[in-house]
């Protein structure tokens, strides 16, 4: 604070010529500075010996002395950033330097991307937009869902198709396929190091079964106990060998039974805010542990409107470093999207199922997707479900379209022009179609679509894709209609079949038959895309579009530069 007082003084001054050379009195400078005349001349001497000034006084009492600037404030402010950030002092230096956005954004521009300081490796993130508040049980973005899993551990963990062990080293489960017991690693810890408990995972387990989602994703769970310090015994009602897939989802991450912000994961949650979120590792992870020391998200959402630059040229599309500096960032890796937005007919009274078929074949048929207006190589048309699972072309029938429908549909904003070009489509052949924006990421069980006879969303898929489709259709709130007599019985045989080959063929045949009768069409999957500056490596785009912060690394400084580069002193 002493720092900062003393650049803000400085300032005051500048400002009395906007850093132009000035004749002036120390009397003067001591009421712009808002001190006495003995403290202004130990700030002209400070200022002097430092070289933000050059100052020559005149003998006597109200003499004029000239005073030439070398420096201005916000060289000043740019110095003092950079030295309290190469102490690891983030969450100190957003406090003090009490900057707007765009002024904070124009000094932290070189030193995003990988840096290393006070000897360990940084990795600074522009970001567009605040960050949700990481709870497992409430998070929808995308962002959110990849961090989430970075702080806290479940059970269990997605790893590619495949189903891990996290906290527990290994399962088994009785010839039944109703008694689980899950064997936790031992020595395990929470980020406030203490040791974790198998009865704390199972207080955590009882609450999520507490909330909806919980019940939904665990309703076939009877009972949860810990029969032994290292182990967690689950008893179902029924047989459901999707049971350590839902135990590694998003809403079964454990956070601490009475710290809901602490978790087990490789990083903990060190600073929180709507400015900046700083991770760290946490050197006693069980598993792989970071090669890179601290994360921090710098969040500037005011520079994303003005288009001034951030980490997203568009959410799909990251980089890692100052875009405005596009020259030195090279794309790193791409892939497109398992996840797909889709289309969803809603079969009613007035809207049958032959004319949802009508629909969707028109809308196959008139190529309506390829001719969006969007940015070049962002989409690409859903073309299938799933690798291998392909969508099926849907035979036009006999039934013309009503003529009126309701689409409701939310985010990400290449929805809104789906919807203006389902508009004018479906207005060629007759049918008037209103739309229902909502403004939010996904369809939750507040979600009012009781007048919708269309649903527009965004279906996110990550790890573990064929499980996170089942869960789709058994959890969603727009599949109620279709649950009960169509869904439910088809899901829970696929759930009681303990061949996983099986279970999956079961389940394509289940979503082929939902594309072939009218109730789904896929309609485009994202490019993703991320670019890093030099020296950031080990970058790997994962499902969700974003890369495994355990597995990037900064390659180790020039000595010799990084020597010439170090901040002058601030006095």
């Amino acid at each position: 604070m002493r720092q900062l007082h003393r650049v803000n003084q400085f300032q005051r001054l500048w400002q009395h010529s906007q850093g132009g050379p000035l004749h002036i009195s120390v009397a003067r400078i001591a009421q712009c500075c808002f001190c006495s005349e003995r403290h202004v001349r130990t700030l002209l001497r400070q200022w002097q010996a430092a070289g933000w000034v050059e100052w020559q006084g005149e003998a006597g009492r109200g003499r004029q002395g000239a005073l030439r600037f070398l420096v201005s404030p916000d060289q000043l402010r740019q110095q003092l950033l950079t030295r309290q950030l190469a102490s690891g002092e983030a969450v100190q230096a957003l406090q003090v330097l009490e900057l707007q956005p765009e002024q904070l954004m124009d000094m932290l521009r070189p030193l995003m991307g990988g840096q290393w300081q006070n000897q360990a490796p940084v990795l600074r993130i522009p970001y567009y937009r605040p960050l949700e508040t990481l709870r497992p049980l409430q998070l929808t973005g995308r962002a959110e869902q990849h961090l989430v899993r970075q702080v806290f551990s479940g059970l269990t963990r997605f790893q590619g198709e495949a189903v891990t062990g996290d906290l527990a080293h290994h399962w088994q489960h009785d010839a039944s396929g109703r008694e689980w017991y899950f064997w936790l690693r031992p020595q395990l810890s929470w980020h406030n190091e203490t040791p974790v408990q198998a009865a704390q995972l199972v207080t955590q387990l009882h609450h999520i079964m507490t909330t909806p989602q919980g019940r939904r994703l665990l309703a076939a769970v009877a009972q949860i106990d810990a029969p032994h310090p290292l182990a967690v015994r689950i008893q179902l009602h029924t047989r459901d060998y999707w049971l350590p897939q839902r135990l590694a989802h998003q809403y079964c991450l454990l956070p601490h039974p009475t710290l809901a912000g602490i978790g087990s994961g490789p990083w903990k949650l060190a600073h929180f805010s709507s400015e900046l979120v700083r991770l760290e590792s946490h050197a006693r992870w069980h598993l792989q542990r970071p090669l890179i020391q601290v994360i921090e998200y710098w969040i500037t959402p005011r520079l994303f409107a003005q288009g001034l630059g951030t980490s997203c040229r568009h959410p799909v599309q990251i980089a890692i470093g100052d875009p405005e500096a596009l020259d030195t960032l090279r794309p790193v890796d791409r892939r497109t999207s398992l996840g797909f937005c889709y289309l969803a007919p809603r079969v009613s009274a007035h809207f049958s199922a032959a004319q949802a078929r009508t629909l969707i074949a028109l809308i196959q048929r008139s190529g309506v997707i390829r001719q969006l207006p969007l940015e070049e190589g962002l989409i690409t048309p859903g073309e299938e479900l799933l690798p291998g699972w392909p969508v099926p072309q849907v035979a036009a029938t006999a039934a013309p379209l009503p003529p009126a429908l309701t689409l409701h549909y939310h985010l990400p904003v290449e929805l809104h022009v789906m919807a203006d070009a389902l508009v004018t489509l479906l207005a060629a052949h007759g049918c008037t179609l209103t739309c229902v924006f909502h403004d939010v990421k996904s369809w939750d069980d507040e979600s009012d679509l009781s007048t919708a006879d269309l649903v527009m969303g965004d279906r996110l898929i990550g790890d573990a894709p064929r499980f996170t489709l089942a869960n789709w259709l058994e959890n969603a709130v727009i599949w109620q209609p279709l649950r009960a007599a169509l869904l439910q019985p088809a899901l829970a045989a696929i759930a009681s079949q303990p061949d996983a080959t099986q279970r999956e063929t079961a389940l394509h045949q289940l979503f082929q038959q939902l594309m072939h009768e009218g109730y789904l069409l896929p309609l485009f999957n994202y490019h993703y895309q991320i670019s890093a500056p030099p020296g950031v490596e080990g970058i790997q785009l994962n499902r969700l579009g974003w890369f495994d912060f355990t597995r990037a690394w900064i390659s180790p400084p020039d000595i010799a530069s990084a020597v010439h580069s170090r901040p002058e002193p601030v006095p």
